[in-house]
């Protein structure tokens, strides 16, 4: 038959504790911060200027377009690799409850265990750059055009970009180093 690993179920319970992060009050129930992206359509509206007060350093409507697009298609990212992840649990936690004795251990296909934590990866990196594109789009629309060279802009969309692809990078290396391994 196919060829089963034992796998202890941490994996799991970490990303159980990552899709219930959220920002907000302590005691207060919130979304998960992945299912809460879909910020952006509210922050602009048609023919808003840029806090750079100059007419050139303002978005078009072209701009707002793809801010939409891009949290839409984040969200659906986002949403798979969630889906993709508590499938796997949910198949664990069946297959682990045949065997009570051991707790925190079940058996599972190995290729589907692979494909499943590759899916879930790489639907998360994916959410993560296209809310990256969405977010520059926020600063471009609010700011003003990167063009133009607003500096609160240039500055604020460096910094995203240097904080999650190096995060990016740190969650890749990760991902792949426990999937060769």
């Amino acid at each position: 038959g196919p060829k089963k690993t034992d796998f202890h179920i941490v994996f799991f319970f970490i990303h159980n504790k990552r899709s219930r992060h959220s920002l907000g009050r302590p005691g207060k129930r919130q979304l998960p911060l992945h299912h809460r992206c879909l910020r952006g359509p509210f922050l602009t509206t048609p023919g808003q200027h840029s806090l750079e007060n100059r007419a050139p350093c303002d978005a078009g409507i072209d701009f707002a377009k793809k801010l939409l697009v891009f949290e839409v298609v984040s969200f659906s990212f986002f949403l798979f690799s969630s889906l993709v992840a508590q499938g796997l649990k949910l198949a664990i936690n069946l297959l682990n409850s045949k065997d009570v004795d051991e707790a925190i251990r079940a058996h599972i296909n190995l290729k589907v265990l692979r494909l499943g934590m590759m899916g879930s990866a790489v639907g998360s990196v994916m959410g993560c750059l296209f809310l990256m594109l969405s977010m520059v789009n926020v600063i471009e629309i609010r700011l003003g055009m990167l063009s133009c060279g607003s500096k609160s802009a240039v500055h604020s969309v460096t910094a995203l970009v240097l904080l999650v692809s190096s995060a990016l990078l740190v969650y890749i290396s990760t991902a792949v180093y426990a999937f060769l391994h």
